[in-house]
């Protein structure tokens, strides 16, 4: 106490300042938010470090982050544009959504379905561990913030529902978040179904939030889900009411689409109620882009 007491006060001052700044410093540092591992304007080589055959045609893989604590650093509800060879050996290009979010660190992971004649589905069903993928992201409009909405309908078809799932896992997984989430996921056949174990998961663990309802056109003898087409009474019993504080989301094959569309529109959701490219500008909330469709392709829908 007598040492400091003899201390020059302005050698003093000048020390508590210092202290001072290296403190701010120091958290400054350690909260900054994670930078992400995207370069928005150039592809970058992501190696592969798993891959994890789910059925015939459809692989989960997993791609290694620069560091093992880097995240991919991707929005809610937007994609990646992943670049690689056809059967010819010509270049392409097509969007995904990972159905992992920062919350996974150093890594992310592609559930991909690989289709016979698909282009990049011919890249995929070649890759190996230790194989690298260009990825340039993110890409989309959409930026999803917390409580934007009471309650989201989903309306998914095969693969389209990768998006989906993203957009629910952060929903959920989010304390502060109350918003709902309604799902009508359609495929063929029960083998078809992408991120059973997942999306029957979100089930279990948020049972007041998130309801899923199955539809098969052909369906197994002991099935208790929906059966056929997604139906417009299907629509009406399974996702919230047609009101200014819900938002449909949709996305699957064009046909899917053009059928989804009827049927809402014949229910009574409002344009500014759909995610169908109508939304109005700075509004803020989701839109499917209508080239994905065009093209047929069900990911990256929410733009």
């Amino acid at each position: 106490m007598d040492f400091i007491e003899s201390l020059d006060p302005q050698i003093l001052l000048g020390a508590t300042v210092a202290f001072v700044v290296i403190v701010a410093v120091a958290y400054l540092f350690t909260s900054k938010k994670a930078k992400g591992s995207l370069d928005a304007e150039n592809f970058k080589d992501f190696k592969l470090v798993k891959r994890t055959q789910l059925s015939h045609n459809v692989a989960k893989f997993r791609f290694e982050l620069p560091t093992s604590s880097s995240v991919l650093g991707l929005p809610i509800g937007q994609h990646i544009s992943c670049r690689g060879k056809d059967s010819q050996g010509e270049d392409v290009i097509k969007p995904y959504t990972p159905t992992t979010l920062d919350s996974d660190v150093g890594y992310f992971e592609l559930v991909i379905k690989m289709y016979p004649q698909g282009r990049m589905s011919h890249h995929f069903r070649e890759m190996r561990v230790g194989d690298h993928l260009a990825v340039k992201g993110p890409k989309g409009r959409f930026k999803y913030q917390p409580g934007q909405v009471r309650a989201f309908g989903m309306l998914a078809g095969g693969s389209g529902i990768t998006p989906m799932f993203q957009v629910a896992r952060a929903i959920l997984e989010n304390p502060k978040d109350k918003t709902k989430v309604h799902l009508i996921y359609a495929n063929v056949t029960y083998e078809d179904i992408l991120l059973k174990e997942e999306l029957d998961g979100l089930t279990s663990n948020y049972p007041d939030r998130f309801k899923i309802y199955y539809v098969l056109n052909q369906p197994p003898e002991a099935w208790d889900g929906g059966v056929g087409f997604v139906s417009k009474e299907m629509i009406q019993a399974q996702l919230p009411a047609p009101a200014h504080d819900i938002q449909i989301l949709r996305c699957g094959p064009p046909p899917m689409n053009k059928a989804m569309a009827a049927h809402l529109e014949a229910l009574g959701y409002a344009p500014e109620m759909q995610g169908n490219g109508n939304r109005p500008v700075g509004s803020g909330l989701p839109s499917l882009s209508p080239r994905r469709w065009i093209n047929g392709n069900p990911d990256g829908c929410i733009q």
